[in-house]
């Protein structure tokens, strides 16, 4: 029986098409600096014959079936363990670009058996209104009353775009708390992701950061200045070529000036930054080339489909060479598959 890989990545894509692009985008950016670990893609059958069709199927050492039920942010998410091919299994959406080698980012996940890039803390907007509506929760301090309602002590900040697990029974124990707690959303504060604007998937973050915490998991810190595992791509902020090889994000050292970058018109944005330079410590910034670029705003991911769809095109035109350093081996239909276990089908 094949051994399965000890490292490697895990993306899903479903619906339209274009989001089989993004994850073929993303995984191009990837091997600019990882050309060993392999990476696992689950999706429907319609977008696997897609990539079989363009000889684009040979990006991925294992394409594996992503049923009906689990084609949702919250139906991958809250399923993790069923779709975990590696022993050390790295969770990665697929609307990000890779920046740099990860190396160093598997040897910090090394130190965890489960974890979510994210916050300690979570504010009041975290799955909460966004605007000036916030104001009622802060002042009926509704967040301070969902956590007593459930006997929790802390609400961390889940960033769900990188989620790492070496163990499948936690992870399995962690996706089971977070449904549970989904279900009962009517009994916390946390609005339905459903009523923002240009959102069509349940968020699955503030579930996940309940079980965590009820779980005492820690959190991996999405900040971490020169080591930071993601940061968001804000314009005006990012410096950045036409296929993000050389990417460099502004990072402002204190937590609240750097939060600041939420603020819209980048106008506003950028005098309040300015000002903030001449109170001490506050303006202090570096530039940091983050692991991993996030396109997580809704106003700045079409960059990114752009982006996405030029790649597609570029590789369409060309078929892919097989990576001679990935071991395939072949399934009883004469398709090539790589030494892994498909979890629930093998011992």
């Amino acid at each position: 029986m094949a051994t399965t890989p000890t490292q490697g990545y895990v993306l899903h894509s479903f619906g339209s098409e274009r989001y089989l692009h993004h994850a073929v985008a993303s995984v191009t950016t990837l091997r600019r600096y990882d050309t060993e670990r392999p990476v696992a893609l689950y999706c429907p059958r319609h977008h696997r014959t897609l990539l079989e069709e363009h000889g684009l199927d040979r990006l991925f050492q294992y394409i594996g079936p992503l049923p009906a039920k689990n084609r949702s942010i919250v139906g991958f998410k809250h399923h993790l363990h069923s779709f975990m091919p590696f022993e050390r299994s790295l969770y990665i959406d697929t609307d990000v670009v890779w920046c740099r080698d990860p190396d160093p980012l598997w040897k910090k996940l090394a130190a965890y058996r489960f974890t979510a890039t994210g916050l300690e803390r979570a504010d009041f907007f975290f799955g909460g209104p966004k605007g000036p509506r916030v104001a009622l929760d802060v002042l009926l301090n509704r967040r301070r009353r969902t956590l007593r309602r459930f006997g929790l002590t802390h609400l961390p900040r889940v960033q769900a775009g990188m989620i790492y697990s070496s163990n499948r029974g936690l992870a399995q124990q962690v996706c089971e708390t977070s449904q549970r707690y989904l279900d009962r959303r009517d009994e916390t504060h946390f609005r339905s992701r459903l009523n923002d604007d240009g959102r069509s998937e349940e968020s699955c973050e503030w579930s996940m950061a309940m079980a965590m915490s009820r779980l005492e998991l820690p959190i991996l810190p999405w900040m971490q200045g020169y080591q930071s595992p993601q940061l968001d791509f804000i314009k005006g902020m990012t410096e950045y070529d036409d296929d993000f090889e050389h990417v460099t994000c502004q990072y402002y050292s204190h937590r609240l000036t750097y939060s600041l970058r939420s603020l819209w018109p980048a106008r506003l944005r950028n005098a309040v930054l300015k000002g903030l330079e001449y109170l001490p410590g506050l303006g202090d910034r570096k530039d940091v080339t983050p692991f991993v670029l996030h396109f997580g705003w809704l106003r700045y991911k079409k960059l990114f489909h752009r982006f996405a769809e030029r790649t597609w095109t570029r590789l369409t035109r060309r078929k892919q060479p097989t990576p001679a350093h990935l071991p395939l081996s072949t399934n009883g239909n004469g398709n090539k598959q790589p030494a892994l276990q498909e979890y629930g089908q093998t011992a």
